[in-house]
């Protein structure tokens, strides 16, 4: 990046100003090895990302680090605005936005910035599947998220490893997200998550956009029939498992309603009658 007589280059990256000579500095001051070390650190993360910005100009590369220090800022309202001006004319680092898309804590500014990671690129995936190793339930339900809410195949291959995660509540935010996209790997999940009441009305919706031809609702109704018949499977949750298959369609689910209306446990019965009313079946 040339800009005059002043050069961003691999040797002004190790010094503490970028240029000397009238140009802005981004260094600190220093009052320890302690905090000169760390600032060095923040300094070269910070000139790594506008570097991969590719500015053509001092006017670019002021432009990013403001935009790097909104995202950092204290002021929810700051964040939010940097997230989303971000592309508009000079583009915030990929690995900033999944950084603070990870510790974000603020709904609306979390949306905006998961909003700016959809336009960012191709490389937003892998970095925020990074994150779901994290030690810390929270960033790893950011994570899955943020993966939730990026388009194409990769953000898709990286959820349906997230079915299979131990964390329940990544799993469960795969599998909503997988259902919304039509991917039958997540049923399995989708149906556990009813049985243990975790979210059961979206997993139920979920379910509902898979079961969307003739096979896929009989698929579904038979393993929402199949985990009614269990044992294991408890009164509250056989009562959510009969709700659920309102929302598939077809003769299969039809037919278990009607078996389910005659059900032992008066309240599964009663609520297979109501569903079976509701299909101008009853």
């Amino acid at each position: 990046m040339t800009s005059g007589s002043c050069q961003v280059s691999g040797r002004a990256k190790a010094r503490t100003s970028p240029c000397r000579r009238g140009r802005p500095s981004f260094g600190p001051d220093w009052t320890g090895p302690g905090e000169r070390i760390a600032a060095e650190t923040e300094l070269l993360t910070v000139l790594r990302r506008v570097d991969a910005t590719d500015p053509a100009g001092w006017d670019d590369v002021l432009q990013v680090v403001a935009l790097l220090r909104a995202l950092g800022s204290k002021s929810a309202d700051a964040r939010q605005r940097a997230a989303l001006s971000s592309g508009d004319e000079v583009p915030v680092p990929v690995e900033a936005l999944v950084e603070a898309a990870l510790s974000e804590t603020e709904p609306n500014v979390a949306g905006a910035i998961r909003w700016a990671l959809a336009r960012s690129g191709d490389r937003g995936p892998a970095l925020l599947a990074a994150g779901l190793d994290s030690p810390e339930a929270a960033v790893r339900e950011r994570a899955v998220q943020s993966l939730a809410e990026l388009p194409g195949g990769e953000a898709a291959a990286r959820l349906r490893d997230a079915l299979t995660h131990p964390d329940t509540v990544v799993r469960g935010h795969a599998a909503l997200a997988l259902g919304e996209r039509g991917v039958a790997e997540a049923v399995p999940t989708l149906i556990g998550m009813i049985v243990e009441g975790r979210n059961d009305t979206g997993a139920a919706d979920a379910l509902g956009v898979l079961a969307g031809d003739t096979a896929a609702a009989d698929r579904i109704a038979a393993a929402l029939v199949g985990r009614l018949a269990e044992d294991t499977t408890g009164a509250p949750a056989r009562g959510r498992l009969t709700q659920a298959l309102a929302g598939v369609p077809g003769t299969r689910a039809s037919r278990a309603l009607v078996e389910l209306s005659r059900d032992g446990d008066r309240a599964v019965a009663l609520t297979a009658t109501y569903l079976l009313q509701l299909r101008g079946e009853g």
